[in-house]
């Protein structure tokens, strides 16, 4: 834990500046709702929360955020309309509109610096980097959890890798999937960096305490990373539920950004049974800044459970 945690406020996390370019959206895949809830605003400060994770440091960055209207054409996309308000009036956000965040996800591993996706442009990835106290050149690892443009975006800075010191890590289906396909964002942002890119299937480790799991679904090959040190645990889940009610909560309800929506309902079910069962906190792409937290089983499904002070209690 840092000497000084930040302080985050519902008001930061939540005002937005310029918008940035919508860099490395994946045109084809899905409608104007995913282009829209994938472009995320400036945030109008970076904002990073930082904490001890065993002998590791763990810092969430949010590098943007943006209002999504119409949720119902993106989550729960087999309910009707009565069913989708009723939850949301219970879990008390409206049905109409929804906040959407983009946390990549930076660990501190002995001496290596580790980040997790790179949100959709330089900018915004390298300013809540910054906020943590790194630079660019600092990160010797880019994993990439899967390949839709929100998590690729930030590879490349124009022409140049942002992160020009990096190896980078990616799953093996995921690649050979997307370098298929005659797709802008992989032959812009991914392809230039082949030479570097190393592959990891379901079980294997791109530094030592942080292990590939398999999470298929959401994309073909998408990809959620354990992390362990000493006793402590934390699941790094990317995309496997992109709504904390709407998704994580609502395990089979439909996404329009699953490419199987079937077997990505299905890992959803795995993981978050494992992370309930075994009480691992969690870091969720697009859960709300932080992006931290836990989950439990309620019901038929499952509940999120922010988390408050847990880990201003380690290290």
């Amino acid at each position: 834990m840092t000497d000084t945690p930040p302080t985050i406020t519902r008001r930061a996390a939540l005002l937005a500046g310029a918008a940035l370019p919508a860099a490395g959206l994946l045109p084809g895949l899905a409608g104007r709702a995913e282009a829209a809830a994938h472009a995320p605003e400036a945030t109008s400060a970076p904002i990073q929360n930082t904490f001890a994770m065993g002998d590791m440091t763990v810092s969430t960055l949010l590098a943007g955020t943006r209002t999504v209207e119409e949720p119902h054409k993106i989550f729960g996309l087999n309910v009707p309309d009565e069913e989708f308000a009723e939850v949301s009036r219970a879990n008390f956000i409206p049905a109409d509109a929804a906040q959407f965040f983009f946390t990549p996800t930076v660990v501190k591993a002995g001496g290596e610096l580790v980040l997790f996706d790179t949100g959709t442009g330089a900018e915004g990835v390298t300013a809540a980097l910054a906020a943590a106290g790194h630079a660019p050149e600092d990160v010797t690892t880019v994993v990439i959890t899967h390949m839709h443009g929100d998590h690729i975006g930030g590879l490349m800075n124009g022409d140049a890798p942002t992160f020009a010191n990096a190896a980078y890590v990616t799953g093996q289906a995921e690649y050979d999937y997307w370098s298929g396909q005659d797709n802008e964002g992989f032959k812009t942002k991914v392809a230039p960096l082949a030479e570097k890119m190393r592959f990891v299937k379901d079980g294997d480790s791109p530094v030592p305490g942080i292990t590939a799991m398999a999470a298929f679904g959401h994309t073909p090959g998408h990809m959620v990373y354990h992390l362990e040190s000493g006793s402590d645990r934390l699941l790094i889940m990317a995309d496997t539920a992109n709504h904390y009610v709407w998704s994580l909560a609502h395990p089979d309800w439909e996404v329009s950004f699953d490419v199987d929506k079937a077997a990505a309902a299905a890992t959803r079910r795995k993981i978050l049974d494992m992370v309930a069962t075994d009480r691992i906190p969690l870091v969720g792409y697009h859960m709300p800044f932080p992006g931290l937290g836990f989950v439990e089983t309620r019901e038929d499904g499952f509940r999120f459970v922010p988390e408050t002070y847990q880990m201003m209690l380690k290290g």
